[in-house]
């Protein structure tokens, strides 16, 4: 056995595990204090891994219960205003029924019927064009209106609603067709001619700063053309400006994006890029284009709006086209999109393609109690004869047939769908947030268990240290 004075190796030991238990001690109560195992990606690296899918999983399907809520609420909106559609064409049966009594009734009272029925046929009309959920449109047709792009090298993407222009009703399968009446440009400002070639010096006269966007450039005496324009490329992501040359001592700005809102501004405090000092301002120009569906009147569509760039068309309806640049200018009657409606999208899963529809029909007057007389429709029944009212009955049958249908749909879509599917995706939460949280939650009576074992190690370190510190004094009892 020694004995040395300079180094205490009990002592060192000693703290290195005082140390130890000092940092597993604070980790304790970190995780008392969070409840949670993981409170970092180093306490369980794998585990951090398996928790944070499990996470988003759960974070997804508790999105899709509120998405299948939403559906179900657009369901309920769609069945209560065929509800009342229902209500209508049973009473407008009840007068088709009655004016075929013409033996009992005066042209008046066959008269009187035909006026109410011609109320009710109106009043079927006016419910499938004005029921909304929110501004979605659900009986007119419109419903679920889907947009895809035919012409990719024309058209980057379309994205067409169920109304368009002034609110005219897209509620029919149709081509998108569209002339392009303007061109959008970019925005460009050109500099002095410096002299011969790029590689002429600003010099010292000029030397200084200017500011393209915002941006603050400076510019020294010995700068070139060359050497500015890798300048202001240089920042080209900050300022929304690229500059080129030409080989001649000319540079120009020009902006990355197209239209009236990307700008630019050049602020030259000393004349480096202008021929003397001052501002310059240059904007782009929007595009314009002509856009009908289905063969519809077209409707004007106009870049920039909303502060989009000129290539990105828009209507009153929020309505747009974004254009390639192979389109921008280019096209004259061109098909470039295909619009499908009557089916409604949801998202009712946490993951892609887990997803249903509903589809809506038309119910206006003129589209129910169709193809059982020929040429007749809810829309043009006349009960003032005999024979019209015999085939009103027909009609108004046939139309009560397809109302009743559509809400038997709509039922069976919200009950044996979503209602399920809310189910199912509550059961899959709780399965997923137990496995969540046996990853990452703290089990507070082990815990507290470890907790009360590192209390008392870091104590009885504390003790053991200040012992091994003490030690070396016995070896002066060997000095005396």
């Amino acid at each position: 056995m020694s004995f040395r004075v300079n180094t205490n190796v009990q002592a060192i030991n000693a703290l290195q595990n005082l140390g130890s238990t000092s940092n597993e001690f604070g980790k304790s109560i970190s995780r008392l204090s969070t409840g949670l195992r993981i409170n970092s990606a180093a306490d369980d690296p794998a585990g951090l891994i398996i928790s944070e899918n499990f996470r988003a999983q759960i974070g997804g399907l508790n999105q899709a219960v509120k998405n299948s809520q939403d559906a179900i609420n657009y369901s309920k909106t769609a069945e209560g205003a065929l509800d009342e559609v229902n209500r209508l064409l049973r009473d407008a049966r009840g007068l088709a029924v009655a004016s075929g009594n013409s033996g009992a009734l005066s042209a008046d009272q066959i008269q009187a019927n035909q006026n109410q029925l011609q109320s009710i046929v109106d009043s079927v009309s006016r419910i499938a064009s004005t029921t909304q959920f929110g501004t979605k449109k659900l009986l007119d047709g419109s419903s679920g209106v889907q947009s895809f792009v035919t012409s990719g090298s024309a058209v980057a993407s379309i994205n067409i609603g169920g109304a368009i222009g002034s609110g005219t009703a897209v509620n029919a399968n149709g081509a998108v067709t569209i002339t392009t009446t303007a061109a959008a440009t970019r925005a460009a400002v050109g500099s002095r001619d410096f002299g011969a070639d790029d590689n002429v010096a600003v010099g010292a006269a000029r030397a200084g700063s200017f500011n393209i966007n915002g941006v603050r450039f400076d510019a020294s005496a010995t700068d070139t053309v060359a050497t500015l324009r890798d300048k202001i490329n240089s920042a080209s992501a900050q300022t929304g400006v690229t500059a080129v040359t030409d080989g001649s001592g000319v540079l120009t700005l020009t902006q990355n994006s197209y239209g009236s809102n990307a700008k630019i501004d050049l602020t030259d405090s000393t004349g480096v890029l202008l021929s003397s000092a001052g501002y310059a301002g240059s904007a782009g120009t929007d595009a314009t284009a002509q856009v009908s569906v289905g063969g519809g009147t077209a409707v004007l569509f106009t870049g920039g709006l909303g502060g989009n760039d000129g290539l990105t068309l828009s209507d009153q309806q929020g309505n747009s086209i974004r254009l390639t640049l192979a389109g921008n200018g280019t096209l004259s009657n061109a098909t470039v999109g295909q619009v499908v409606v009557g089916s409604s999208q949801f998202q009712i899963g946490a993951n892609s393609g887990q997803t249903t529809s509903l589809s809506l029909s038309n119910f206006s007057s003129a589209n129910l109690g169709t193809g059982v007389v020929t040429g007749k429709n809810l829309s043009n029944l006349d009960v003032t004869t005999n024979q019209g009212a015999t085939d009103a009955l027909k009609v108004i049958d046939a139309a009560i047939n397809q109302v009743t249908k559509a809400r038997g749909q709509i039922g069976s879509f919200q009950r044996n769908v979503l209602e399920s599917n809310i189910r199912s995706l509550g059961t899959a939460v709780e399965n997923l947030s137990a496995s969540e949280s046996s990853i990452r939650d703290v089990d507070v009576a082990q815990e507290m268990t470890n907790y009360t074992k590192l209390q008392i190690l870091q104590q009885a370190g504390l003790s053991v240290l200040q012992q091994a510190n003490s030690a070396p004094q016995s070896v002066l009892s060997l000095l005396r």
